[in-house]
């Protein structure tokens, strides 16, 4: 396979390894086509549904790939890690299967589901201030009074690489189809998933368009695209998108999203809100506001997608019960 950039920090042929490493674990998740979708948007639509992935989402797979590459002789003072709550469930899994001790740093208002499933897979959990305090500060200052290995969210090349297998099962799932993609559209926060996504993709369908989908105002990597360098976002508050509101792009990831990816795409809260409904009735599908901003957008009409072939990832399905319940009312 041809590198489209040689010198990227991240090569199709790390995904390919990654995809090895992580094989006996992960789940390979379908690619599919719903035929409802399709007729809606005049498109040939796939959805990769990562809500069905181990920890149900994308996240178990840089985790696993990255924890895998730590030396046996420093696994024993285990892991630390910064997130909202999808890559602190990936970690805690990764870690409990490898038998390593993890930390997962928190905000005290992620969805009180993702904490308590991060606590069952085995990880001590420590809640921060989302507004006031530092959390990559905290995560660093405990790793090393405990002589831990810091396990970034998105701006690590091992986590990318693991991401990246996404990517590469959309590449095989439909090359096995003899079907090329013309637009894959997956979420952003730090960049991490996309970058990988991005990597495989273009290594084997150079011709593709891969974009960003990230919630409207938090659009630090479709503002990044169009300025040719990293930008953070002006939002004030939240969104429902509660995995998506990175400040701004990674400096690993933004270093291959700004030369792979053709634009970004934005979807408000309110279209995030009708496409996790949409999700539920008409696919049949549990995906959390963040998993499901891609779809959002294309249900929307920000995607020119009429007559092409479409891949939309679904990143996860870890949404609170309550919260879930008026999203789909």
């Amino acid at each position: 396979m041809n590198e489209p950039l040689s010198h990227m920090p991240v090569s199709s042929a790390d995904v390919d390894a990654a995809a090895n490493v992580i094989a006996p674990f992960a789940v390979r998740t379908p690619l599919w086509s719903p035929p409802v979708l399709c007729d809606r948007i005049g498109a040939k639509v796939f959805l990769k549904p990562e809500v069905l992935q181990r920890t149900g989402s994308f996240k178990f797979r840089g985790a696993f790939n990255k924890l895998s590459s730590i030396p046996q002789n420093a696994r024993q003072g285990g892991v630390v890690a910064f997130s909202s709550g999808n890559h602190a469930q990936g970690v805690a899994a990764a870690a409990r299967i490898l038998n390593m001790p993890a930390t997962i740093v928190m905000p005290a208002d992620s969805p009180q589901s993702k904490r308590e499933r991060t606590k069952s897979y085995g990880a001590e959990v420590v809640l921060y201030d989302r507004d006031r305090d530092d959390r990559e500060a905290i995560a660093r200052e405990i790793a090393g009074k405990r002589g831990a290995t810091l396990v970034p969210p998105y701006d690590d090349p091992k986590v990318i690489a693991g991401q990246g297998t996404v990517g590469r099962e959309i590449c095989e799932d439909l090359a096995a189809l003899g079907i090329a993609p013309d637009i894959v559209v997956a979420p952003v926060s730090g960049g991490g998933l996309i970058a990988g996504v991005a990597t495989a993709v273009k290594a084997r369908f150079p011709q593709a368009m891969v974009m960003s989908a990230e919630p409207e105002y938090f659009d630090d990597h479709a503002r990044s695209l169009r300025a040719g360098r990293r930008e953070a976002h002006k939002a004030e508050g939240r969104s429902i998108c509660d995995a998506l509101m990175a400040a701004i792009p990674g400096e690993i990831t933004f270093a291959i999203n700004g030369k792979l990816l053709a634009r970004g795409v934005t979807a408000s809260d309110a279209e995030v809100a009708a496409a996790v409904a949409f999700a539920y009735r008409e696919l049949k599908l549990v995906v959390e506001p963040g998993g499901v901003v891609g779809l959002a957008a294309l249900l929307a009409g920000r995607i020119d997608a009429r007559g092409k072939n479409v891949v939309i990832v679904l990143s996860g399905g870890n949404v609170d019960a309550d919260l879930y319940a008026r999203l789909i009312a």
